[in-house]
């Protein structure tokens, strides 16, 4: 009797045992058929570019084709619906950016819950924005910025990539904890509002600092301040905009996510790939040119970051009255 009592725990232990082998054996297989690397923005883009970076890394590692794939519109949140829908099985993958976690209180009605409905995979790279001035500008330190602001109300316009951008939320911040006052003036992307910036029609604008780095470096933009706590690698001799705002931090940052129920094997064997690469000096030198700094961490982190950062960006939002176009 006890010798099938024994043999019965026995069987019943390794049926229970099973599942779990066999999600093992899944995510040691894994991929074995090419990967949807979903983007929310056009080619070309600092999205666009990041995902060109680890993309064809994560290929050439994992054996297997990381197609880029493009699906524009409505801030990122036509791509993060594709990746919502698609099946949890590591096979649709969603190029994350800072955009998300604002677009969760732009947006008055969306069909998804970022945080619900997106998991964690992985943190790739953070970037800054620069206050970036037209040299004809008279400040030429941040101090005096916000003192020709302050005695020049409303006459200074700040140019963004559109309503609801990384850009806009960032000039927001800083009119709030700065006390400061500017117009603001919205474009369809931050190429024309570059280019603006540079023909002196707007006069500053907190801009991408993959897009405005060789400006800056040629004299035809002047750079008062980096947006992160720390100084630029890519802009060492430029101060942060918080040694002189205490406390204010803006940037722009990229990481990977995938559906809900994910399996959790997947996801971690993404994430150790993924820091894989962020360790690969080549991947490092290329994402620095862009003004990139490495931005290693767990799924957890991630999912942190992403919380935390959508309440930062609510609060702005909210405190501004920012409504999507």
């Amino acid at each position: 009797m006890k010798l099938a009592r024994r043999k019965f725990l026995r069987l019943a232990g390794c049926a229970a045992a099973l599942p779990a082998l066999s999600r093992l054996a899944r995510a040691q297989a894994y991929p074995t058929r090419p990967v949807r690397l979903i983007i929310g923005f056009p080619p070309g883009g600092a999205v666009d570019i990041v995902a060109r970076v680890i993309g064809p890394w994560l290929s050439e590692r994992l054996g297997t084709p990381f197609v880029i794939e493009n699906r524009p519109g409505a801030g990122g949140n036509i791509a993060t619906e594709v990746v919502i829908r698609a099946s949890p099985d590591g096979y649709t993958l969603l190029l994350v950016n800072s955009g998300s976690a604002i677009n969760a209180t732009l947006y008055d009605k969306l069909n998804f819950n970022f945080i619900r409905d997106i998991a964690p995979v992985g943190t790739i790279s953070r970037e800054p924005y620069i206050t970036a001035v037209n040299p004809s500008f008279p400040p030429n330190t941040v101090p005096e910025f916000i003192a020709y602001a302050k005695t020049n109300l409303g006459k200074i316009n700040m140019a963004s990539a559109g309503t609801g951008t990384g850009s806009h939320v960032a000039g927001e911040l800083f009119k709030m904890m700065s006390g400061t006052n500017m117009q603001h003036v919205p474009y369809r992307g931050g190429a024309p509002a570059l280019t603006d910036l540079l023909g002196g029609q707007v006069q500053v604008f907190f801009a991408p600092i993959s897009s405005s780095i060789e400006h800056i470096k040629a004299g035809k933009l002047r750079g008062l301040g980096v947006t992160t706590v720390a100084r630029s690698e890519t802009l060492p001799d430029v101060p942060t905009v918080n040694d002189f705002v205490p406390g204010y931090e803006a940037s722009t940052w990229y990481g990977v996510g995938a559906p809900k129920n994910t399996p959790a094997e997947i996801v971690g064997k993404l994430n150790r790939e993924i820091n894989a690469a962020l360790a690969d000096p080549k991947i490092k030198a290329r994402l620095a040119e862009i003004g990139g700094t490495l931005f290693q961490g767990s799924p957890a982190d991630f999912g942190k970051l992403i919380a935390d950062e959508t309440e930062k960006w609510g609060k702005v939002i909210r405190a501004a009255n920012i409504k999507a176009e």
